[in-house]
């Protein structure tokens, strides 16, 4: 178990606060419009707010407690969550998980770009109830809002961090008071929760079935309070979780007892969340309320990084530029997915205006993330954690029926967003066509037995006639066996220009599935002059190969290993650098092809994403300096028939 790990898992009051603080930001806003959202402008009764709030609480009760509190947290991968950090744990379990996979990623961002804008919105939209500001426009407030929040995304989260948690206790401390108050003056209402209301509201309502959509937003969060378990550790949040579902519940329950007793058949576009309020009380409370869906959207632009920055190392997405903007661990910035967040959270708001109409295109994404997490967890409960097939069958069964029930309500909302599929279209082919793209491209590299060539090298390094390439020459390579090289690098080293070095590295970059692995071996296959390094980085760690390296040479000169302390390092009196040099090769799509439909599509999309990402050698942290740039063409189908015939000419 890593120091991370066993660190995030401490339980102390600042430890809690951080939990509070990052985790529970999307669902802990939810009742800033989710039944409001059930309501809606339909006449109110007790069938129908009661049923409405029955629904809430035990969907909290088996969505967030049971699925994910209890069962989804125990697939922790080394004290990380998230869905690549569930399929690093069962991709061995199965052929087809890719697919849900890429699925559970895609929504999951997808929510990245609509929870912001109905979040900050909702919270805004209760300036209106303030006397003098009934006409005030809040797009233009809300487009500023968010806008701040993805320009101050470059500078980190560390230093304004730390109120995170504070705030969150305020905000979840008023969600009990407003919502005990109310309950105190109408005890009956806490009949709510029984579920033969939830089951009235279904089977009597008219259409009440399709309300499950309005019902769903309650737990939209708790996707990606699995995801971010490796900032707070499994007993921090469980334990914060009892204090932040009380305060959900209590507040529910509230806006019902309001709801019932206003004294209007209808609540005409009002918000019970605000509406509980005492006008003394309302700017205070909007403050606060914007304050913790800022919080809300920071924890999912953060968790956009995250999920992105997996997706690189486990080969689902381009290479592109990862920033650390502060020296805490785990913290990163991404600009390409700011950029794009911001636009589409940006877009969103312009497009529908008020988070009444966004309520109406929410939890579609959710809901196949969802499912696809639901999915992977049954192999990890069967595979890993060696659970009885019965037993798992049952707990699928459960969750299937409660998940499709919201997929197919939510499925009815595809009219009020049918833009948005654009936007997860782009995620999911993105990650399809890189994925099974690498997949192809790995299948035709071809490894030979670098003991072959060892004499070959031994006589290209005593060799004088040849002018010297490098001192140290350094490959990167895929093979992980010690033994094992590219062709390719072969033909690199002996083909036309023949490179001459006194040491030739072979660096292998593994990618573990542990999230924060850093170490290396080294083997030396001809003593001080071939020698092979594996470096093996967890899926979370942005790689920084030539400082890697440099710090691994100068560990084996410091410790007298492979007698490289007594060797020249090419540096002279005129410059006393090192001289290495790296070299990367590159692949291009050979004209020689001819491809099927899929595969020209998936090589042609895949190299067409590569010159979009970034280059090999900023994407694994080589100086440009340093690096010679080599490209090879990919001949994956060649042409078999060429109809070309030789015309004679008459004398």
């Amino acid at each position: 178990m890593n120091s991370n790990h066993s660190t995030s898992n401490r339980v102390t009051i600042a430890s809690l606060l951080v939990a509070l603080g990052i985790i529970y930001g999307d669902i802990g806003t939810s009742p800033l419009y989710v039944l409001k959202a059930i309501v809606g402008e339909r006449e109110i009764s007790e069938i129908l707010v009661f049923g409405g709030v029955s629904l809430i609480f035990w969907t909290l009760v088996f969505q967030t407690t049971f699925k994910y509190i209890v069962l989804t947290l125990m697939a922790d991968n080394n004290g990380e969550g998230g869905v690549f950090s569930l399929y690093a744990l069962v991709k061995r379990y199965g052929k087809y998980l890719v697919i849900p996979t890429i699925l559970g990623a895609t929504t999951l961002l997808a929510d990245g770009i609509i929870t912001p804008p109905i979040s900050v919105a909702s919270a805004i939209e209760g300036l209106t109830m303030v006397k003098g500001l009934e006409t005030l426009p809040t797009v233009p407030i809300v487009i500023v809002i968010l806008s701040l929040l993805f320009f101050f995304q470059r500078f980190g989260t560390q230093k304004v961090g730390s109120l995170f948690g504070p705030i969150m206790v305020v905000w979840f401390s008023l969600l009990f008071i407003m919502g005990a108050h109310e309950i105190s003056q109408f005890p009956s209402v806490l009949k709510a929760i029984n579920p033969y209301y939830g089951y009235e509201l279904l089977v009597k309502y008219p259409q009440g079935f399709w309300l499950l959509g309005a019902v769903f937003l309650c737990t939209t969060g708790a996707e990606a309070l699995y995801s971010d378990l490796g900032h707070c550790g499994i007993k921090n949040i469980r334990i914060t979780w009892v204090f932040v579902k009380i305060a959900l519940v209590i507040n529910y329950v509230g806006q019902a007892a309001w709801i019932m007793h206003q004294g209007q058949q209808t609540l005409n576009g009002r918000n019970p969340f605000f509406e509980m309020m005492p006008q003394w009380f309302l700017i205070p409370g909007i403050i606060i309320a914007t304050l913790a869906t800022i919080i809300a959207s920071q924890a999912l632009i953060s968790g956009s990084y995250t999920l992105i920055s997996e997706a690189m190392s486990l080969n689902f997405w381009p290479r592109v530029a990862v920033r650390q903007p502060t020296e805490m661990k785990g913290q990163i910035y991404i600009p390409s997915v700011n950029t794009i967040l911001w636009v589409g959270c940006i877009l969103m708001i312009l497009y529908f205006k008020s988070s009444t109409h966004m309520e109406a295109a929410y939890g579609f994404s959710i809901t196949i993330a969802m499912m696809m997490t639901t999915y992977l967890l049954a192999f990890f409960l069967i595979y890993r954690k060696k659970w009885n097939k019965l037993l798992v069958t049952g707990i699928l069964i459960i969750f299937g029926i409660i998940e499709l029930s919201f997929f197919i309500t939510n499925s009815a909302k595809i009219k009020e967003r049918w833009m948005f599929l654009f936007f997860e279209l782009f995620i999911f082919l993105t990650m399809y066509v890189w994925y099974y793209a690498r997949k192809i491209n790995n299948g035709l590299v071809h490894f030979v037995d670098l003991g072959k060539y060892i004499s070959m090298l031994k006589e290209l390094n005593e060799d004088d006639d040849i002018p010297k390439f490098a001192t140290h020459l350094i490959y990167l390579t895929k093979a992980n066996h010690r033994t094992q090289i590219e062709e390719k690098i072969i033909k690199s080293i002996f083909s036309k220009k023949p490179k001459r070095a006194d040491v030739y590295w072979f660096l292998h970059i593994n990618r573990t599935d542990a999230p924060y692995t850093l170490n290396y071996e080294v083997s030396e296959l001809l003593d001080d002059k071939v020698i092979k390094v594996t470096i093996n980085i967890g899926f979370r760690v942005q790689p920084k190969t030539e400082i890697y390296f440099k710090k691994i040479v100068q560990d084996l000169v410091a410790k007298k290993e492979l007698n490289l302390h007594i060797r020249p390092d090419g540096s002279t009196k005129y410059n006393h650098e090192p001289d290495f040099k790296f070299v990367v090769i590159e692949k291009f799509l050979s004209v020689e092809n001819e491809f099927s439909l899929r595969n020209g599509l998936l090589l042609n999309g895949y190299f067409y994403l590569k010159q979009l990402g970034l280059k090999d050698e900023k994407a694994f942290g080589l100086e440009k300096s340093d690096v010679v740039t080599e490209q090879v063409p990919l001949l994956y189908q060649p042409i078999q028939n060429i109809d070309l015939v030789r015309k004679e000419h008459l004398i």
